[in-house]
């Protein structure tokens, strides 16, 4: 990969849960006239990221009206209770499968209840990735590192043996010292009505 070409970076938006703590699936809550998920897909859509890959779960029929006109990609993780790490391994296996993968450089990971998210951040990460040549780079917020993240090709192996709970930021906690972007709305998520009530 060369400084002077834009990296080939894939997304997966990961709305696979069941929104354990809310009496609703999250994904299609109202959100300034469209659902979280759709919102999400927008910001996704409008990124420099391709291809695309949705990851549904629990909820898969009701979600596909959510990204129509959009061009994602869709798997559904049917081991979606087991946490987000098969998710994240499910989706780049969709990636791996359906695309020519030696042509990405790298995967962004990114949830579908961070609704301050822009594309905008997303193009950061894909030019920390390619200035610093580190191999993961993630947003930074309320004192932690966390998704949305980058994930270069290097660590592709990594992230398809993810099973269980350990999603993207256990794997993120082995790396000292990444690079990151400050992302001051990545602490605003959805898990609980009065989340959701605050927005």
């Amino acid at each position: 990969m060369h400084h002077d070409s834009l990296a080939t970076v894939g997304l997966l938006l990961l709305a696979a849960g069941s929104s354990s703590r809310l009496a609703r699936p999250k994904q299609l809550l109202p959100y300034q006239g469209q659902t979280l998920l759709r919102h999400a897909a927008e910001v996704a859509a409008a990124s420099p990221c391709r291809p695309l890959v949705l990851v549904t779960g629990a909820l898969h029929d009701e979600l596909l009206p959510e990204i129509d006109g959009l061009p994602f990609h869709v798997v559904r993780n049917d081991a979606w209770a087991d946490g987000m790490g098969g998710s994240i391994a499910t989706g780049l296996q969709e990636l791996e499968s359906a695309f020519e993968v030696h042509n990405v450089d790298a995967v962004v990971v990114m949830l579908c209840d961070q609704p301050l998210l822009t594309p905008e951040l997303i193009g950061e990460l894909i030019v920390q990735f390619q200035a610093t040549q580190q191999p993961v780079v993630a947003s930074a917020y309320a004192g932690t590192q966390g998704v949305p993240a980058l994930f270069g090709r290097a660590i592709f192996p990594q992230l398809l043996a993810l099973r269980g709970a350990s999603g993207a930021r256990e794997l993120l906690q082995q790396y000292n010292h990444l690079p990151t972007v400050d992302f001051p709305g990545g602490a605003t998520d959805v898990d609980t009505e009065a989340q959701y009530a605050a927005l």
